[in-house]
């Protein structure tokens, strides 16, 4: 796990203990410092305890309530970023005690700091955007395993980044971060900072989109001149950004990349995977990176589960699983990538509209809506002309989907909203995609 000197002797108060605080509480642990934990949730709370009693007996943990619990002495509280600190009342605690409020990406960036100074040089590479930050961080991450560079993904991605052992000199550090994160991180000065895009999401936990924005905007304001802004500038708001950088600035577009160029990254295919490559190979080339070993990767990269992921092939119909597609502005390159689409949409709606997907109607056959966004996607979907079914559940759409495509035309599950509706999260979502699917007769 990572750890370091300087979390030696302070007291900390870790707030959420999923993965990444289950993580963060072992890492400070180890790093010789004194740790409050809390959960909501009493057996997190239990299993905690039946891990570390003997911490808990020395004195080194104290599983409490830092809400209602002695917090004289405090260094920083660690929170979840899945904790909304807008609305939590720990902010309102925090700001009364002078109190910093920080995540584990922090933590992290302040024992990088130290290792840097002690000699030990490992780059970090920080991807943020709504979209595509995912594919862009495991196709870097993959690049550079090409390139026989030792390597680390975390951060919105993978394991939690303080579970991880920490880097050899002159390996590189590849983190997701999303602007839950970003908001948590203070000293993260990243070698290369790397912007996907920006459009409305989260809005809730930001106060509107000029909150998101700068949230994002934040990942590239704590970069020092010396180090690298790699940012495609196809919307506005990127390019807003772009301009406010203090490192030095790499604009892209998807349309360096050609269709031509994509024949043979199978994994790769459509405009929003043109814009992810073209962001991996800048990062790659600033890393040193020759453009044969780039080529060989791009050809061999596998994917990630549940992002255009092809599940199989039934009667001549491709199955896709496209279940990280939360949102429209997702969903629409997914639409763009194959001409006859049988399109599962639905879930918990983050926009009232489907807009950024209207340009590529014309490549639905049929549309099959499931969940809380279904009747009002169904309408919105029938007053532009696409064929619809309203279906209710995954299941029946898939089956019906099924039995309606034909060979050459691709069943897609690209919901275009959240899964909290019907599933925990999208990676269940599209694991039940999966099981219907090779359910099939």
């Amino acid at each position: 796990m990572i750890t370091s000197p300087v979390f030696s002797g302070q007291f900390y108060a870790v707030l959420g203990l999923a993965r990444s605080g289950m993580a963060t509480v072992a890492a400070l642990l180890a790093s010789d410092a004194k740790v409050m934990a809390w959960d909501n949730n009493p057996k997190t709370c239990d299993r905690l305890q039946q891990q570390y009693q003997e911490a808990i007996d020395k004195g080194r943990l104290v599983i409490a309530d830092p809400m209602i619990a002695d917090i004289f002495g405090i260094s920083a509280f660690v929170v979840s970023p899945g904790i909304p600190i807008n609305r939590h009342p720990i902010a309102a605690l925090a700001k009364e005690r002078g109190i910093p409020i920080i995540g584990d990406i922090e933590l992290f960036a302040q024992a990088h700091g130290f290792w840097e100074r002690h000699g030990r040089r490992c780059p970090v590479v920080g991807i943020t955007g709504t979209n595509g930050k995912s594919t862009t961080t495991a196709l870097i991450h993959h690049i550079l395993e090409e390139a026989g560079i030792p390597t680390l993904m975390g951060g919105n991605i993978g394991l939690p980044l303080l579970a991880a052992d920490p880097l050899p000199d002159g390996g590189v550090y590849v983190l997701e971060l999303s602007s839950y994160q970003i908001d948590l991180t203070f000293t993260l000065d990243c070698d290369i900072a790397v912007l996907t895009n920006i459009t409305p999401d989260h809005l809730d936990r930001h106060g509107g989109f000029e909150g998101y924005r700068k949230a994002k905007e934040r990942l590239f304001l704590l970069q020092s001149s010396p180090h690298y802004a790699v940012i495609a500038t196809d919307d506005i708001p990127s390019q807003v950004i772009a301009k406010q950088s203090a490192a030095h600035l790499v604009t892209v577009h998807a349309d360096n990349i050609s269709a031509e160029d994509q024949i043979n990254w199978s994994n790769l295919q459509g405009p929003h995977n043109a814009q992810n490559a073209v962001l991996a190979i800048a990062v790659a080339h600033i890393l040193g990176i020759s453009d044969d070993i780039i080529s060989k990767a791009l050809v061999s990269y596998r994917g990630l589960p549940h992002r255009m992921q092809k599940i199989g092939e039934r009667r001549g119909v491709l199955f896709i699983d496209d279940s990280k597609a939360t949102n429209a502005m997702a969903t629409a390159p997914a639409l763009a990538a194959f001409p006859a689409i049988h399109w599962i949409l639905g879930g918990v709606p983050k926009t009232a509209d489907l807009d950024p997907c209207k340009a590529f109607y014309n490549h639905i056959r049929q549309a099959y809506t499931i969940g809380q966004a279904g009747p009002d996607y169904a309408q919105l979907l029938r007053e532009a002309g696409v064929k619809v079914v309203e279906c209710g559940t995954l299941e029946k759409a898939v089956r019906l989907a099924a039995e309606e495509a034909q060979p050459d035309e691709v069943v897609m599950l690209t919901p275009a909203c959240a899964s909290f509706d019907q599933f925990s999260d999208y990676e269940a979502r599209g694991e039940a995609f999966k099981k219907i699917v090779e359910a099939l007769d």
